[in-house]
């Protein structure tokens, strides 16, 4: 998902440009048969998420909740469009880096007022996933769903097939980059891991881990041009130069989830909402195992999550703001989790998520990550300016420029984008 994230970017970044009038949930529930929607992005989530709509109305009998799934990027883009047109959906899932133009716009409900007369108890959600959904204007716009952290997921038959020893909890840096050099044969089509330029899965970590930050602490300027963060993209850099990835036109053609899923890249860093599709590949399971991230200067991964949100111009939106409250809640959660589709964000919900997936038995690397997680940095319009990453970097992860030279470059344009508020 992470690595999809980036093709929203391009979807969203003019939705600041709408306007609409700030809408509440105060409106009383009717009690008249309502039908609702369900936005969400295509995926192994989705019979969860049918589930959690059968749980609300077999609680609500007059309320039904019809999911509306999209791909990517035609969900973003027809986001967008409903948002302008007054045809969104009622209820649908929110990113934070993509947050922000839709809370300025006005498009999204406001549920300060009915998550308190609720009695929702917001310390049951992680804080630095909360936190990122602050739009710093007292208002409330959603409920975090879910949570993730990263890790290096492996291939262990291409370990034993490489004779390379199984990731240690305390590895480094130096022991991913021989690992992945070691685990790499030209000749049978196998890298040792994978290098996209990804900010959630990949570089952003990096940084993060080097003592570095993508953005300063005051979040008006970037901060991914400093020593300590040009080392985080070194990782990745030197990853490239040493041949131990497929190029980025390879990754491109195929990407990297679906190498490994072919037994093409023996590691591959990404988050915990990667579980479920794995444990399903039933053929590659077996082989399958999950480490923590490797340590640079520090540990480090960066966290975020799914927050459920609502349409300012529903025409129901005391129903849609309570459905988010129960796609978000105790019950919702639990759903989630015994599923195995994601981690949910509702605090004591976590080993049931793993008790979902027996056979994985270490995924407690995610939930240990949370000691060391960093926010997803999304100051300012982050979609848009995660969204140029590609354009500057490419040179770097392809040998063409230095790391220094192309996070100047970058810096610059993520400066011009926090500019403009």
């Amino acid at each position: 998902m992470h690595k999809k994230w980036l093709a929203a970017a391009a979807a969203v970044v003019s939705v600041g440009m709408l306007t609409a009038c700030s809408t509440t949930a105060a409106e009383p529930e009717s009690t008249e048969p309502v039908t609702i929607t369900y936005g969400l992005w295509a995926g192994t989530q989705t019979p969860a998420m049918q589930a959690i709509a059968d749980a609300f109305h077999e609680e609500n009998p007059n309320i039904t909740v019809e999911l509306q799934e999209l791909p990517w990027p035609q969900y973003w883009s027809g986001l967008q469009t409903g948002a302008a047109g007054g045809t969104a959906p009622d209820v649908f899932w929110m990113l934070a880096q993509n947050v922000r133009p839709y809370a300025t716009g006005g498009q999204l409900l406001d549920l300060t007022d009915a998550v308190a007369e609720a009695g929702v108890d917001l310390a049951d959600y992680p804080q630095a996933v909360l936190d990122l959904y602050d739009q710093g204007d007292g208002k409330l716009y959603g409920l975090p769903k879910d949570f993730d952290t990263n890790a290096v997921w492996y291939n262990k038959a291409l370990f034993d097939a490489a004779g390379v020893d199984y990731p240690a909890a305390d590895w480094t840096w130096e022991d991913f980059r021989a690992a992945a050099k070691a685990l790499t044969n030209p000749a049978a089509g196998v890298w040792g891991t994978a290098a996209p330029i990804d900010y959630q899965g990949g570089y952003y970590n990096t940084i993060f881990q080097a003592g570095g930050q993508v953005i300063s602490d005051d979040g008006k300027t970037a901060a991914i041009d400093s020593p300590e963060a040009i080392e985080g993209i070194k990782f990745w850099t030197d990853i490239m130069a040493d041949g131990s990835s497929p190029t980025l036109q390879q990754l491109s053609d195929t990407e990297a989830e679906t190498q490994f899923e072919q037994g093409k890249i023996a590691m591959y860093m990404s988050g915990a909402y990667w579980a479920l599709k794995m444990y399903q590949n039933e053929e590659l399971r077996p082989n399958v195992d999950v480490a923590p991230l490797p340590t640079g200067k520090k540990q480090a991964t960066v966290t975020s999550g799914i927050e459920n949100v609502a349409y300012a111009g529903t025409k129901h939106p005391a129903e849609a703001a309570k459905f988010v409250m129960f796609a978000s809640g105790p019950e919702a959660a639990k759903i989630q989790a015994e599923s195995g589709a994601v981690l949910p964000a509702f605090k004591g919900t976590s080993q049931t998520w793993m008790d979902a997936m027996p056979e994985f038995t270490n995924l407690q690397v995610f939930i240990d990550a949370l000691d060391y997680a960093v926010p997803l940095p999304v100051q300012g319009n982050a979609a848009e300016w995660q969204g140029m990453q590609a354009d500057y970097l490419t040179a770097a992860w392809n040998g063409e420029t230095s790391a220094a030279d192309a996070a100047k470059a970058y810096a610059e344009a993520i400066n011009k984008v926090l500019a403009e508020g």
